[in-house]
């Protein structure tokens, strides 16, 4: 088929059907390479082969980020029995289970019970089973001590060797007394690791808009790759030099990525800069945005789900904006002082960048923050020193000639750092918070961006009346997704362990019955989300007195005091809370009712018995617990 449609694309001469069959020939790479990439299509996959008593090993692949309660990791499952498997799982290992937890590449002998991941139990929050279905893991299992043999493993891959080696870097650099905050930040700058940064901190870098330092990413690739370009300049002047010096770069880009545990972000960013490095040595126009556009490709061919993955949309996005908008912006002012011209760039790339991410920011983690430019021009142009010094405090480190009074120092400039994003977090008035913006506004905003510009670049009356119309068309989605939530009616049955929350939303307002106490309630994250994402704009506490009239529909609420009033009631949706002790068969033989609920704060094996006797007497029941929220719409 692909060939089929190549030989089209050479034997047609006409311009608009050989762009229309190269449209189609892409969009078949483009499903060849999911079908090839997704571990589930192959005979070897790991769940063709499990049984109820089957034996499996995993190995190691990468260390996340620990709960509270458990370590987490990502495992390959390499056999089932005596069959050779792959496949990824996510492993949770009680935090006593291992005194110093599993190593990259360390092999388990175990038999697991694998469960599937758990998709969000209340409307609009983190889907975590769709985040991990689009790194190819749709299995997770719990492990403790006694259920899991360790083995010793004789392979050792590339991610092992990465992980080793950093190892002994962080052996190293704990030697010379750095800080928790000042470590972590090392860590996380030059060695790619984030998992020991502490939470208060990260909120810090997020609320400043600053967290993009945190992760090894393009801005810290194209410093590096400014630096080697510098660095290896004399390198020109010998013959073959270019290409000598093009080798040098991209084999020391790549080592920086190994020693950063070569994570989808780093990859990501060293492939963007590789091709930029090989296309800068052509010397040829256009070859930024050709480069651009090559590894974006090359990405997207070696690993399909990239597109889904937030990390690589901001990536290009913001490469986007720079490069389409920022000549622009730089053209406005001109300074001839040096000084003054290097802050201006440095200006108009961070405004040029947000200009390429700020929908798409605003969609995902609904905050903006409005001194990012203040904490972008503070720290941007001390980030080649603090990666030199670095790399350089590294080096030293594993030789053992580093000094003390140096190591000091460069700690004292990392908390520094540290304290001046602390401060720009705190500065609440410039934190746009609980923004939210639905898919279609986003792509009507990016619309209104793209045509805006567009005009910028080249003024004219077509483009004007385009730039105009997009200004009616975000307008429009505005009041139209404002019409719709203010004319939204809905009864919320919220999932909560241990606790009862039903909503009934009227426009945009929500009335509550909760027994959270009031603080609870603020940082209960289910309400946040909910309010935030529906834009409600008042929450109120109410007591429904075991029953709400809603749509046609009789609510009847049964509570741990089992008394309720069935008198006129047709059908009622039935909701249990707090684990009445009732006769449910007797119930449903009295009332009939069309839908029986159970929530978060009933005892579990109350909730099992219900089931099956729903199940004996063809009555649909609903467990928060494992279905999630139930909602009933104004019909």
């Amino acid at each position: 088929m692909l060939g089929v449609l190549t030989i089209l694309i050479l034997i047609f001469k006409n311009r608009v059907l050989r762009t229309f069959i190269a449209f189609i020939l892409f969009f078949f790479i483009g499903i060849s390479s999911v079908c090839i990439n997704d571990d589930r299509n192959y005979e070897s996959f790991y769940e063709h082969y499990l049984e109820d008593n089957s034996t499996v090993i995993l190995q190691i692949h990468k260390i996340l980020k620990p709960g509270n309660y458990y370590q987490k990791f990502e495992a390959k499952v390499i056999k089932v029995d005596n069959y050779k498997t792959k496949g990824t799982v996510l492993v949770n290992v009680k935090n006593d289970s291992v005194l110093n937890g599993f190593c990259v590449d360390d092999k388990l002998l175990l038999k697991p019970a694998l469960k599937e991941l758990i998709p969000p139990l209340n409307p609009h929050q983190f889907n975590y089973k769709s985040y991990l279905a689009k790194q190819g893991i749709h299995h997770q299992l719990f492990i403790e001590q006694h259920q899991f043999l360790s083995l010793n493993s004789t392979t050792t891959t590339l991610f092992g060797l990465s992980a080793k080696f950093r190892i002994q870097i962080q052996e190293s650099l704990k030697k010379y007394n750095f800080k928790d905050n000042e470590l972590s930040v090392i860590n996380a700058l030059l060695l790619g690791q984030r998992q020991d940064i502490s939470k208060e901190l990260i909120t810090d870098y997020q609320r400043a808009g600053a967290i993009h330092i945190l992760a090894v990413s393009g801005l810290h690739v194209g410093v590096i790759l400014l630096i080697l370009s510098f660095i290896f300049k004399p390198v020109e002047r010998i013959k073959y030099g270019n290409f000598l010096k093009t080798v040098i770069i991209v084999f020391l880009l790549w080592m920086f990525a190994f020693v950063a545990g070569l994570s989808a972000s780093v990859v990501r960013a060293v492939t963007m800069f590789t091709f930029l490095a090989i296309g800068m040595s052509f010397r040829r126009k256009n070859v930024v945005e050709f480069s651009f556009i090559s590894s974006m490709f090359f990405l997207l061919l070696i690993k399909p789900m990239f597109l889904f993955d937030v990390g690589f949309q901001l990536s290009y996005l913001a490469v986007f904006g720079i490069l389409w908008t920022q000549p622009k912006i730089y053209a406005i002012w001109q300074p001839q002082i040096k000084v003054v011209d290097f802050f201006w760039q440095l200006f108009t790339v961070s405004i040029a960048a947000q200009i390429g991410i700020l929908p798409l920011s605003i969609y995902y983690f609904q905050q903006f923050p409005g001194l990012f430019l203040a904490s972008n021009l503070v720290i941007i142009p001390f980030l080649g020193a603090i990666l030199v010094g670095g790399v350089l405090v590294i080096i030293t480190s594993l030789l053992n000639i580093l000094p003390q009074f140096i190591a000091h120092f460069y700690g004292k400039i990392i908390s520094r750092m540290n304290a001046f994003v602390s401060w720009i977090s705190h500065q609440e008035e410039f934190l746009l918070k609980e923004i939210s913006i639905s898919l279609n506004a986003m792509i009507c905003w990016y619309v209104f961006i793209f045509l805006g510009v567009y005009f910028f670049i080249q003024k004219s009356s077509k483009k004007l009346i385009y730039f105009l119309i997009s200004i009616l068309l975000v307008q429009g989605i505005f009041w139209l997704e404002l019409d719709e939530s203010k004319s939204k009616e809905e009864i919320i049955i919220f999932h909560k362990s241990r606790f009862s929350i039903i909503g009934k939303r009227t426009g945009q307002k929500l009335f509550l019955q909760h027994d959270l106490d009031s603080s609870k309630l603020i940082k209960e994250n289910s309400i946040k989300s909910f309010r935030v994402a529906e834009g409600i704009t008042k929450i109120e506490k109410s007591d429904f007195k075991n029953y709400i009239r809603f749509s046609d529909k009789n609510i009847l609420l049964i509570d741990s005091l089992g008394v309720y009033n069935v008198s006129g009631l047709i059908e009622p949706v039935v909701v249990l809370q707090y684990s009445p002790k009732i006769n449910l068969s007797r119930l449903i033989e009295k009332i009939k009712p069309s839908q029986i609920i159970a929530d978060g704060s009933n005892y579990k094996s109350y909730v099992i018995r219900w089931e099956k006797i729903c199940l004996k007497n063809q009555i649909p029941f609903h467990y928060t617990g494992q279905k999630g929220a139930y909602i009933i719409k104004n019909e």
